[in-house]
């Protein structure tokens, strides 16, 4: 565990650094060790092509929990090719996913937030576990004003579920801040977003967000804005 004075101490001296400048960094000094979470939604292609720039062969995966839309599938293959970088990919263990169907339903996560938690869990905590064994540092895209869930997170955390320090470079970022570079590099993206999908997670949990709604209001819908989290960064 890295102690909180270590944590603080990059807070300080990376608050005011690019995420260009974090990336370099860290992607140094854990070489080998480190890992970039992709869910293939904006923030984490604009990582894609910051990390492979900075060190090409850096682990890079996404968690594929069996209902993704098809967009995404095609943008994965498309992103591997274009960054000449393979994205692992991580899928739940199948005998928890057919329990969990069996005695909860096929599409348990509309019938509660704890069956909703329960699905995020077999389909995606469970498998980051995996995905994360043998890193020390995990990278993610979150940004600060993407909901009210995300407001009080800082540039460099320690995440205690997965006991590893989580960088989180975006996280001063706006959106404009995000499309602007993905413009710049000619990032590929989902073709969702030109459709109104900000934040693209699972099919049956996403839907098209309306004028003046938050980048995550698409997602879990159904639920307050103050669960909507699957548990990846719960606080």
């Amino acid at each position: 565990m890295i102690e909180k004075a270590t944590i603080k101490k990059w807070n300080e001296e990376f608050s005011n650094k690019s995420p260009f400048e974090v990336l370099t960094y860290f992607l140094a000094e854990f070489k080998g060790k480190i890992a970039l979470a992709s869910s293939l939604g904006l923030e984490d292609q604009v990582l894609t092509e910051m990390v492979t720039s900075i060190e090409p062969d850096t682990k890079i995966f996404t968690l594929d929990t069996g209902r993704l839309f098809p967009e995404t599938y095609d943008l994965i293959s498309t992103t591997s090719s274009r960054y000449k970088n393979s994205i692992e990919v991580y899928f739940p263990d199948a005998s928890e996913v057919e329990q969990m169907v069996l005695t909860k339903g096929v599409n348990l996560f509309y019938n509660s937030i704890a069956d909703r938690k329960l699905c995020c869990y077999v389909r995606k905590l469970k498998p980051l576990s995996r995905a994360l064994k043998g890193s020390d540092v995990w990278i993610t895209g979150l940004r600060n004003n993407q909901s009210v869930t995300r407001h009080e997170t800082k540039m460099v955390e320690w995440d205690e579920n997965n006991e590893i320090i989580k960088i989180n470079p975006l996280i001063n970022w706006s959106e404009q801040d995000v499309v602007d570079y993905i413009e710049l590099k000619k990032i590929p993206v989902s073709p969702l977003h030109k459709k109104g999908f900000t934040s693209i997670g699972c099919l049956p949990c996403t839907r098209a967000i309306e004028e003046g709604e938050d980048v995550r209001a698409g997602r879990w819908w159904w639920e307050n804005p103050e669960t909507k989290e699957c548990g990846l960064h719960e606080r």
